[in-house]
């Protein structure tokens, strides 16, 4: 049996532009070109959508989880990007855990685990 490898994602918004360069300056901010954001080799594909609302009105359904070997550094990253945290910063028994949303209220979360 073959098993698939998960390489990309196409985010789809009403404001392409505002989002590109909101992943751009948070997460990715070597990033300078077109085309899909490469996030540590998984790509992310913005592309403007007449499909969806401008906000995302269930976020919980699917977040992008980011895992991260030094969390005081990413998030201090993401602090300094102007990201304002939905719950506060968690250690838990499996790790450190850090959830954010995005412009069009996708959530994404950083984590560390143990």
């Amino acid at each position: 049996m073959i098993t698939s490898k998960l390489g990309s994602i196409l985010l789809g918004t009403t404001q392409p532009d505002k989002l590109k360069e909101w992943y751009r300056k948070t997460l990715a901010p070597e990033y300078n070109g077109e085309g899909p954001i490469n996030l540590g080799g998984f790509l992310l594909v913005i592309e403007n959508r007449d499909d969806v609302d401008t906000k995302n009105h269930e976020p919980g359904r699917m977040i992008l989880n980011f895992h991260v070997d030094d969390f005081d550094a990413v998030e201090a990253q993401l602090r300094a990007a102007g990201v304002e945290w939905l719950s506060p910063v968690a250690d838990r028994p499996s790790g450190r855990f850090g959830t954010f949303s995005d412009p069009d209220g996708n959530y994404l979360q950083i984590i560390q685990f143990k």
